[in-house]
């Protein structure tokens, strides 16, 4: 996702409370300078703010949807409307979000509804063009500024839970690999004349037990500090049924 573009340095006005971010570069907002330049210069001026606040770094580039947030490692496209008597034209309206609905895995509308009479409107056009349900999701608010902090809320929200899976995945594969190792070393150790050592210097080299019964004596030798006559314990080992069941004594 291209990130290219003039960077948009915070207001110096005080900066409205803070969000749990993602750590240090937790992530960037990438403005549409079509919906920017929509906008009221004070909305610009608080978005900025509140960016800075949270960390997150606002630039400005020619984009479809109005917004597009990066936030660990996860982005998420908007389409943010802060004034939904603007939208003269509805079906022009929906017909971007549906196709922007197909160009992005994760999409969401925000829209301002100030009045009861917005709120009917929207609800009738919702239905009127046929919006499936959650595809993509809507997000209703009151005013802009509140649609704007829970855009980076949910931004923000799946970037965490994009890093706790990541994490857990990392946590998960580890632990396998620890299991597979203490196998391996199990199993090779329990062959006479092979200890912990060996075990591990072939665990390094082929990486897992039916490798190491697949290889060759000669394959042993070249890679590992093995001697002669264990590889021909192992070998022996794996491929000799009269050695492998005969009664071992270490």
């Amino acid at each position: 996702m291209a990130t290219s573009g003039s960077s948009h340095s915070p207001s110096t006005d005080q900066p409205p409370p803070s969000l749990p971010n993602l750590g240090s570069g937790a992530g960037v907002c990438i403005m549409s300078n079509a919906w920017k330049d929509e906008q009221d210069p004070s909305l610009i001026s608080f978005i900025s703010s509140y960016l800075g606040s949270n960390s997150l770094r606002l630039n400005f580039v020619s984009i479809s949807p109005d917004l597009i947030f990066n936030c660990g490692g996860v982005s998420i496209a908007f389409v943010f409307v802060t004034k939904w008597d603007d939208c003269c034209n509805v079906g022009s309206f929906f017909n971007r979000v549906k196709r922007l609905e197909t160009q992005f895995a994760r999409l969401y509308v925000v829209a301002t509804l100030s009045t009861k009479e917005q709120n009917d409107s929207f609800m009738r056009s919702y239905f009127q063009y046929e919006m499936e349900f959650g595809k993509p999701a809507f997000v209703l608010v009151t005013d802009a500024e509140m649609g704007f902090e829970k855009i980076v809320k949910v931004s923000q929200s799946r970037g965490m839970c994009k890093q706790q899976k990541v994490a857990s995945k990392v946590k998960v594969e580890r632990k396998r690999a620890v299991q597979d190792t203490d196998t391996f070393i199990r199993v090779l150790t329990s062959i006479p004349n092979i200890d912990k050592h060996d075990a591990n210097s072939l665990y390094q080299a082929i990486g897992s037990i039916d490798a190491t019964a697949k290889t060759s004596k000669e394959d042993m030798l070249a890679n590992t500090d093995l001697s002669a006559d264990k590889t021909d314990i192992l070998s022996r080992f794996f491929q000799d049924p009269e050695f492998y069941l005969s009664p071992k004594f270490n």
